[in-house]
């Protein structure tokens, strides 16, 4: 599908989410009485024009307005969600009319109210900071010596308008305040490209750790690449693992993917991560990173030992979770592919509209583990 397709199919399907919130507006009483009926289609249409005036805005001279309009159609975004979904659920309740014919246009008005409802607490929820979930992995072949370091992973924080320098430099803190030994990043640190983003590489230089940072890239930063090819994550002082690996230290290896190739191949890349595994020193412990928590069981096969993965964001809001986990299973949280660990973030930042249901961001602090002497 070429891009002005592309386009063409997004705007159309996001104009008919608003035509349908439009119909369904006008269709209760308290709505109408309330406000006009032009009233109420100017306000929607209002809405819905924010977002992709920012993007036509961010490259004219009236490119301050941009960022403003984008903060408020990407939280517009999440609230239309809500909005069709708990009116879909008044719908289905009446059987589209079906029946409880009389109750139909009431139903209706409580359903926007509960949209409403859910709306703040995802806003609530997406503006509070990410949570640390730790864990403790065992790695067979990790030497002794290091039983006790300590790695954190974020990933997804989607850097730009949304979550600028001052939640960036927070978060900075955060990790730091859990005294990593390595810290890797898992892809979709941007979000696009441009002054913005830019503007947010020396605080994104901040990030240190005695054994190193590491990152891959996710869609998002592949999507952000300049016209000379390079993201905005090779400007960050970040070692970007792209089908390769690294020996941190003697007996520990951190290996990674860049989801370019992943995306395009569209399957689970068994020759990509075997490229980014092969050569290693023998024996070595292996962390195995991937934006996408696809081949799981193929970098399991090869020897890795722990897999770290995002791009899921556990759902962000619900119920697009229902749909997330139909296309990715390893969804969030911790799982065993084969006997290795697998740790899936639900994303430490939002894409699109800081707004999250149920769950918080998070960030996790992984303990690694020596096995004991004797055990095989």
């Amino acid at each position: 599908m070429s891009a002005a397709v592309f386009v063409v199919v997004v705007l159309a399907i996001w104009g008919s989410m608003h035509a349908v919130l439009l119909w369904h507006l006008l269709s209760i009483p308290a709505a109408t009485e309330l406000l006009p009926r032009w009233a109420i289609a100017a306000a929607v249409a209002a809405l819905g024009i924010a977002f992709p005036a920012s993007r036509l805005l961010a490259a004219t001279p009236l490119r301050a307005l941009a960022p403003p309009l984008e903060v408020v159609g990407a939280t517009w975004m999440g609230i239309i969600w809500l909005a069709l979904t708990c009116l879909l659920v008044a719908e289905l309740a009446t059987g589209f009319g079906l029946w409880a014919a009389p109750i139909r246009p009431a139903l209706r008005g409580w359903a926007l109210l509960a949209a409403a409802a859910l709306s703040v607490a995802a806003l609530v929820q997406g503006l509070r900071p990410p949570v640390v979930r730790r864990h403790d992995v065992t790695l067979a072949a990790l030497p002794g010596a290091r039983d006790g370091t300590v790695l954190v992973f974020v990933s997804d924080l989607h850097l730009g308008t949304m979550t600028g320098d001052s939640w960036l430099r927070a978060r900075i803190a955060q990790v730091g305040a859990l005294d990593p030994d390595i810290v890797v990043i898992g892809g979709d640190v941007f979000e696009g490209d441009g002054e913005r983003v830019r503007a947010m590489l020396p605080t994104l230089r901040q990030i240190t750790a005695p054994l190193g940072v590491f990152a891959v890239t996710g869609n998002h930063d592949e999507y952000g690449r300049g016209a000379d090819g390079r993201s905005p994550l090779d400007d960050a002082a970040i070692r970007v693992l792209r089908d390769e690996w690294v020996q941190i230290v003697p007996g520990l290896v951190i290996a990674g993917v860049s989801d370019g190739g992943i995306r395009a191949n569209r399957v689970p890349p068994a020759g990509q991560i075997a490229r980014a595994l092969e050569g290693r020193p023998p024996g070595a412990a292996t962390v195995f990173v991937s934006h996408m928590p696809v081949g799981a069981d193929v970098a399991a096969s090869l020897g890795a030992g722990l897999m770290l993965s995002g791009h899921t964001h556990g759902g962000q809001i619900w119920p697009f979770g229902l749909i997330v986990r139909r296309v990715m299973p390893l969804f969030a949280g911790r799982y065993d592919v084969a006997g290795m660990p697998v740790l899936v973030c639900r994303g430490t930042g939002t894409f699109g509209p800081r707004m999250r249901l149920w769950r918080r961001g998070e960030i996790l602090c992984v303990t690694l583990r020596a096995a004991p002497i004797g055990s095989s």
